[in-house]
């Protein structure tokens, strides 16, 4: 897998965004999340969609900002992004996982990693 990320910039807040993941092999069987990392802090899972779509999963710090959806027929899945927060700012990545099964927001049994795309929110 190679993963990549796009649509990152820089907003005011309350501004919106909506980053792409895209692979060069298919997402069809992967679980697909998103991560992200702000300086000086450990990465932490924001959201994640299961494999066909119908378990999704946010951390509390986006629930009911965030939306995260996927499109087979363009091998992507997109982070939604509204009502946009400084404290948003990070280094977003997308990771997936083969595994046919709802979705997690756990770091470390993800196998694939995207570069990341940078999200920077100001006040």
């Amino acid at each position: 897998f190679n993963l990549v990320e796009s649509g990152g910039g820089s907003v005011q807040a309350g501004g919106s965004l909506t980053l792409s993941c895209t692979a060069s092999e298919t997402l069809d069987n992967a679980q697909v999340a998103w991560f992200r990392q702000a300086p000086g802090k450990e990465r932490e899972g924001v959201s994640c969609i299961s494999v066909s779509g119908g378990f999704r999963n946010y951390s509390k710090h986006v629930s009911g900002r965030f939306t995260v959806l996927r499109d087979k027929s363009k091998n992507a899945v997109y982070l939604q992004m509204t009502s946009l927060k400084p404290e948003d700012t990070a280094v977003y990545y997308c990771a997936a996982l083969n595994v046919n099964y709802q979705c997690s927001l756990n770091r470390p049994v993800y196998d694939y990693w995207g570069q990341g795309t940078q999200v920077t929110v100001s006040s």
